[in-house]
Formats: structure tokens, C-alpha cells, sequence
């Protein structure tokens, strides 16, 4: 039995094919029949997200992987597999299976250490279960990624800096303030990064969150998406002194808050911090402001910083994830070969069984002399010498299932007392 992975992400594929190879949900049930059907693959499994399409299989030892995966992919899709070729990976036994533990544990992302794809993979794994495509092999591996991807986050901060625009102003406010529990949140303009940066906030606690636009259909609609109350922008001035966080996005060509405008804002809070992010280019809130008492002003430039400065660190956080995901590979590789040597084991046990009570038979007649004692002493005989001879092939048996090469050595095993059954490559 072979593991493999064929699949397109975002550094093989362009957005616009991987729309065009991506399974939706309400027809992914007909695609894993249709896997099911497919000559050779005896387990399968289907990851589709944003910026991956993969699948997942396990083999028996004649059929050619990369060749049925992609006459599928390219008969499901109607699209020609020239076409498709170029933008497909292959993987094959412990690669495969490092390939896998890197992609649940998220060193295979765009952003490296984002926690969705985890979540994603475990979808997928639901999906494969309730089809029924799952069976011991690929079950085992899969699970196995699970718990490789909770020792990553769990021994090395990979996932623990925010390596986003939104979320670090986010990590940067929980700095000012200690908590954003009970704090109010102000979003000027109401484009995808306010967006962004509200989800945020609201995870974090912020009890309230007004926002504003030019455009007030757009701030009704990210009022309804966020249950916040919306402010007419010729008004949003009159809500400052009651906001803890001010967000800018707008896309006005000039500042739209100046050091005169929060003087009286800083006065009427007296003395509490105000945190301002001006992520608009050009900048919405005149760099002044700054020298405040009680404001905190970061723009864009601060932000891309801080995230570059916590890529830094979450690169060399994923060199170690490196190291523990290799030596989960090795962990699982072995034990899969020496589930693989289990059957050798039994079929040279039972081979040789056979032989000695086929030779205990043909000597009946000329052991009907013996007494019941006798038979059973030379019962006892001949079943002592045939374990002795099978002492050493199964003792090579096992240390070559240990061994990360040691396929080649039990299929020539294999041969030589001709067993019966699948080879083990």
C-alpha cells in the first residue's frame, strides 16, 4: 500500500485556476464517489480551500497515483490535462506524508502560522469520513496531522504574532489598553480593511463599534454585518471623545483629523488614552496628533513594521516546527512499515505451520507405533526446530520494517519464501 498526494496551491496555481479546479460543497459527495470508483485508490480525501485544492490517497502497489488523480481531476473539471499538468504537485510516501503534517500545522500557507487551515483540514477529514473513503491507513495519518499541528503550536509560537495590517493594530491597542474588553471602537470608512480590522476588534471584546462613511449605504451595511451603529460623516467628530479606538480607512485627500480637531477631543476625556490607526494612503490624521497627551497615532508604515518584524519571528519559529514535523515523519513512517511487516510475519508463521503438519501427516502411518506421549513429543520436536529457523527471518523481518529503506528488503523477503499477498512497495 503506497500514501500519495496530488494537489495545486497558491504558489503552483493562479487565483483563476484554482476557481476552476476547486470542488464546492454541494457537489464534493458526487467527487469522492467518483473517486471511489477510480481503478487503484483504495482511500481518498478532498482539501479545497481558498488557496489549495489537494487530494489525499492511499494505494494499492500497482496503480500509478499521479496518473489516476489527474485523469480524475481532468475529466471532473472538463478541463484537458496538458493544460492541468503544469500546475499540479506530487507526493509519495514520507514526502507525502511531510507534505501533509506541513499543510495541517501551516507551514504550507500563504501566511504562515494562520490557524484556519487546521480547521479546514479537519472539515475535509469529516467529509472523507461520513463518504465513507477513510479506512485504518489514511485515518491513522490524518489523525496523526492533527496532533503534529497541536505540538507545532503548542512547543513554538508560530501562531502567536500578528502578521496582518487589521490584527496587528489589534495587538497593538491590547498593548495601550491591557484589555479591549468594554472598549468602543470608531471605524471611519468602511472599506475591506475596516472589515477586517471590526472582526478583529469584535473577537477581542470591543463592546461597541460605531462606524461612518461617504458613502452611507456602506456604512448601514458593515453596521448590519457588526451590529454597530452608523454615523452620518458629517457627524463622526462628535462621537471622538467617547471612543477609545479610532480606526481611519477613509478615502479622503486630505487629513480629515488634525491636531486642532482632538485637542478638545483629549480634553473632554481627560486623561484617558485614545488609540488611533491611520491606515488610509493618503494618510487621514495629520502625523501631529501624535504629540498629544493620551493619544497613541500609528499609520500605515507603522503597521507594515510590526508585521514584518513578527514575520521575521514566526520564520524562525517555523525552523523548529521543521524539526518537530521531521521527526514526526520518521515516527510515522516506521510505524506504517512495520504495520506493513505484520502480514510477512503471520503468512511465513502460517507457511511454515502448514509444511510441518503437511510432512507430520505424510508420516503417519510409520509413526502409528508411537505412543500418545511419543507423538506429542515429536509434535513438540518438530514445532521447536521450525521456530528456530523462522527466528531469524522474522528478528530481520522487524528491523527492516524500522528502517526508513527497508521496503526493498522485505519484498525481497517476501519473494524468497514466497508469500502470498501484496508486496510491500
Amino acid at each position: 500500500m503506497n500514501f500519495h498526494v496530488t494537489g495545486l496551491n497558491h504558489t503552483t496555481a493562479p487565483v483563476e485556476v484554482r476557481e476552476r479546479l476547486a470542488f464546492t460543497p454541494e457537489h464534493l459527495a458526487g467527487a469522492m464517489a467518483g473517486l471511489r470508483n477510480a481503478e487503484g485508490l483504495l482511500e481518498t480525501m478532498v482539501l479545497c480551500t481558498c488557496n489549495r485544492v489537494e487530494i489525499t490517497a492511499t494505494t494499492d502497489d500497482a496503480c500509478d497515483a499521479s496518473n489516476q488523480i489527474e485523469a480524475f481531476l481532468s475529466g471532473y473539471h472538463n478541463v484537458e490535462r496538458e493544460w492541468l499538468r503544469p500546475y499540479l504537485y506530487h507526493f509519495n510516501g514520507a514526502d507525502a506524508i511531510r507534505h501533509l503534517f506541513r499543510v495541517a500545522s501551516s507551514l504550507d500557507s500563504m501566511v504562515v502560522g494562520e490557524p484556519q487551515i487546521l480547521g479546514q483540514l479537519k472539515t475535509a477529514y469529516e467529509t472523507a469520513r461520513m463518504a465513507g473513503t477513510l479506512s485504518t491507513t489514511l485515518d491513522t495519518i490524518v489523525t496523526s496531522a492533527f496532533r503534529v499541528a497541536k505540538r507545532v503550536r503548542t512547543e513554538t509560537e508560530i501562531g502567536q504574532s500578528a502578521v496582518s495590517v487589521s490584527y496587528a493594530a489589534v495587538e497593538l491597542a491590547r498593548q495601550i489598553f491591557g484589555s479591549l474588553d468594554h472598549r468602543k471602537v470608531l471605524l471611519i470608512g468602511a472599506g475591506k480593511m475596516s472589515e477586517l480590522a471590526a472582526r478583529h476588534l469584535s473577537r477581542a471584546g470591543a463592546s461597541e463599534i460605531t462606524v461612518t462613511n461617504r458613502s452611507p449605504e456602506r456604512a448601514l451595511a458593515m453596521a448590519a454585518i457588526f451590529n454597530a451603529r452608523p454615523v452620518p460623516y458629517e457627524n463622526f467628530q462628535s462621537v471622538l471623545h467617547s471612543v477609545d479606538v479610532v480606526l481611519t480607512s477613509s478615502g479622503a485627500p486630505h487629513y480629515i483629523l488634525t491636531r486642532d480637531n482632538m485637542k478638545p477631543v483629549v480634553h473632554a476625556r481627560k486623561g484617558r488614552p485614545m488609540f488611533l490607526i491611520d491606515i488610509a494612503v493618503p494618510r487621514n490624521i495629520e502625523p501631529a496628533v501624535n504629540s498629544l497627551d493620551g493619544v497613541f497615532l500609528y499609520d500605515i508604515d507603522d503597521m507594515q513594521k510590526v508585521v514584518a518584524s513578527n514575520m521575521r519571528v514566526r520564520q524562525a519559529e517555523a525552523e523548529e516546527a521543521e524539526r518537530i514535523i521531521a521527526e514526526e515523519v520518521a515516527r510515522m513512517t516506521q510505524r506504517l512499515q512495520q504495520r506493513g511487516a505484520a502480514p510477512l510475519i503471520v503468512g511465513l508463521q502460517q507457511q511454515l505451520e502448514a509444511t510441518r503438519l503437511a510432512e507430520m501427516e505424510r508420516m503417519r502411518a510409520k509413526l502409528a507405533t508411537l505412543t500418545p506421549e511419543q507423538r506429542e513429543l515429536v509434535d513438540a520436536l518438530t514445532r521447536g526446530i521450525l521456530n528456530k529457523v523462522a527466528h531469524g527471518p522474522i528478528a530481520e523481518l522487524r528491523r527492516l520494517s524500522a528502517l526508513p529503506e527497508g521496503a526493498d528488503g522485505l519484498e525481497a523477503l517476501r519473494r524468497a519464501f514466497r508469500l502470498d499477498g501484496n508486496s510491500t512497495k
